[in-house]
C-alpha cells in the first residue's frame, strides 16, 4: 500500500509499508522529536534573546519558553484533533487524544510519538511569531494569544496541508512546513506588529542586539535542531530522511554565504548577526523542499534564501514601515514564500509525483501561499483583539516599555555578557 507523506505528495512505495511498528523508525523519530523540541526553548530563545535589547532579553526568552509550554498543552487537548482528526475543513474526534493508545500506529511509528513530533512544530510556529511583537506586548496577552493561535490558526492550516482537509488542499508540496510553519508564523507576527504599532523609540534611537554571541549560539542550535525538523518529516529512518538531512545542511551553509556576500557588498562588513540570520534564512528556504530537492537545488534555494532575507531586512522592511522587531516576517514569511515556490522548481527525478508538471505545481504552490496569507492574517487579527480584551489591553504602558519588560513584568534583570 502506497502512503502519502503528510498528505502532500506521493512518495515511492518502498518508503512506507503496511502499518507495522518499526523499531528503527521509532528510534529515529524519538531523536528527531527531541531535536525539534530543542529548537524553541533553547535555539529560538537564544537567537531572539540575543537580537533584542538587554532590558528585554529575559522577556523575549520567556516568550519562547512560554510558547512551548502553552502550545504543548493546547496541542494535546484539542490542537492535534483539529489538525489530524477526521473531517474536511477542520478535524475532530481526537480531543484529549481520544482513541489513541500506545498500540496505535501512524505508519510505522506509534501515533503518540507522531503527536509529540507535530506538537513541537506548533510550538515553534507561535514562538517565531513572537519575534515581531517583542519589547511592547504584554506577556499575559501573548500567552493567551499563543493558546488561541495554535488552536484557531496553526491547527486548521496544518489540517488543510497535511491532515486530510481535501477541500482546501491544492496539492501543494510542503515537506516540513514552509507555509504551515514559517509563512503562517511570519504573517501572524507581521499582523500583530501592525496592530501594536511601533516601539516608542523606533527610528529615534539605535536599537542594537543585546548579544551577537547569543545570536550565533541560538542559530547553531536551530541549525542542529532543524535536522530533526526536516529529516524527521520523513517519519522514518530511510533514504528520504538522509536526503533531507543532507540538503538541509547544504542550504543552511549557502544561506550564511549568501547573506554575508550581499552584506559585504552593501555595507563592506560581514557581521556575525548577519551570518547567523543567513543560516536561519537558508533553513527556512529549504524546509518545504527538503524531501524533494537535491544538492544542486539546495545550493540555489539556500543561496537565494540568504540573499532574499538580507534584502527583506535591509531594504523592504524600511519601505513597509512596520516595526517587525526581530524580522520574523522577512526571514520566515518572505523567505518561506521563496522556499515554497522553489519547491516546484527543484525536484529530483526520483521524487517526482506521477504526471508531474512544473507550471501546474507552481500554481498549486501559489494557491497554498495565498490561502495561508489571507487566513492567517485575518484570523490572527481577530485572535489578537480577543487576547487583548481578555488581558486588559495588549500593549504595555510607556513606563514599562522605557524601563524594560524584564524588570517591570518579570522582576528580573539579565547580566551584561
Amino acid at each position: 500500500m502506497k502512503r502519502y507523506l503528510l498528505g502532500t505528495m506521493l512518495l515511492p512505495s518502498f518508503v512506507f509499508a503496511e502499518d507495522a511498528l518499526s523499531g528503527s523508525d521509532t528510534a529515529w523519530m524519538l531523536v528527531a522529536t527531541a531535536l525539534v523540541m530543542l529548537m524553541t526553548p533553547a535555539g529560538l530563545a537564544l537567537f531572539y534573546g540575543g537580537l533584542t535589547r538587554s532590558k528585554n532579553v529575559l522577556n523575549t526568552i520567556g516568550m519562547s519558553l512560554g510558547a512551548y509550554a502553552m502550545a504543548s498543552l493546547v496541542w494535546v487537548v484539542v490542537g492535534y484533533s483539529i489538525a489530524f482528526g477526521d473531517g474536511d475543513i477542520i478535524g475532530s474526534g481526537k480531543v484529549m487524544l481520544f482513541g489513541i493508545t500506545s498500540e496505535t500506529l501512524k505508519g510505522t511509528i506509534p501515533e503518540l510519538l507522531f503527536v509529540v513530533f507535530q506538537g513541537t512544530f506548533a510550538a515553534i510556529a507561535v514562538a517565531i511569531a513572537s519575534g515581531s511583537m517583542i519589547e511592547r506586548v504584554k506577556f499575559s496577552t501573548y500567552m493567551v494569544f499563543a493558546a488561541l493561535w495554535v488552536v484557531a490558526v496553526y491547527a486548521p492550516v496544518t489540517h488543510w496541508a497535511w491532515g486530510g482537509g481535501e477541500s482546501l488542499n491544492f496539492g501543494e508540496i510542503d515537506f516540513a512546513g514552509g507555509t504551515v510553519v514559517h509563512l503562517n508564523a511570519g504573517v501572524a507576527g507581521f499582523v500583530v506588529a501592525m496592530i501594536l504599532g511601533r516601539r516608542r523609540d523606533y527610528g529615534k534611537a539605535a536599537i542594537k542586539p543585546f548579544s551577537p554571541i547569543l545570536v550565533a549560539l541560538g542559530a547553531a542550535l536551530l541549525w542542529f535542531g532543524w535536522f530533526g525538523f526536516n529529516a524527521g518529516s520523513a517519519l522514518g529512518a530511510n533514504g528520504i530522511a538522509a536526503s533531507a538531512f543532507l540538503v538541509t545542511n547544504v542550504a543552511a551553509a549557502l544561506g550564511v554565504l549568501g547573506w554575508l556576500v550581499v552584506e559585504w557588498f552593501v555595507y563592506k562588513k560581514a557581521t556575525i548577526v548577519g551570518g547567523a540570520s543567513g543560516a536561519v534564512a537558508g533553513l527556512v528556504a529549504i524546509t518545504p523542499a527538503s524531501g524533494t530537492a537535491g544538492v544542486e537545488g539546495a545550493i540555489i534555494i539556500g543561496l537565494v534564501g540568504g540573499m532574499l532575507g538580507f534584502w527583506g531586512v535591509a531594504k523592504l522592511k524600511g519601505m513597509f514601515k512596520v516595526d517587525d522587531s526581530l524580522d520574523a516576517f522577512w526571514i520566515h514569511g518572505l523567505v518561506g514564500i521563496w522556499g515554497s515556490i522553489a519547491t516546484a522548481l527543484f525536484i529530483v527525478p526520483y521524487a517526482l509525483p506521477e504526471a508531474y508538471e512544473m507550471g501546474s505545481q507552481l500554481v498549486k504552490q501559489v494557491q497554498a501561499i495565498g490561502l495561508t496569507v489571507v487566513y492567517s492574517a485575518i484570523a490572527t487579527a481577530v485572535i489578537y483583539y480577543v487576547a487583548s480584551a481578555l488581558t486588559g489591553g495588549g500593549r504595555v504602558d510607556d513606563e514599562s516599555e522605557s524601563r524594560g519588560l524584564d524588570e517591570t513584568i518579570h522582576g528580573e534583570k539579565a547580566l551584561n555578557l
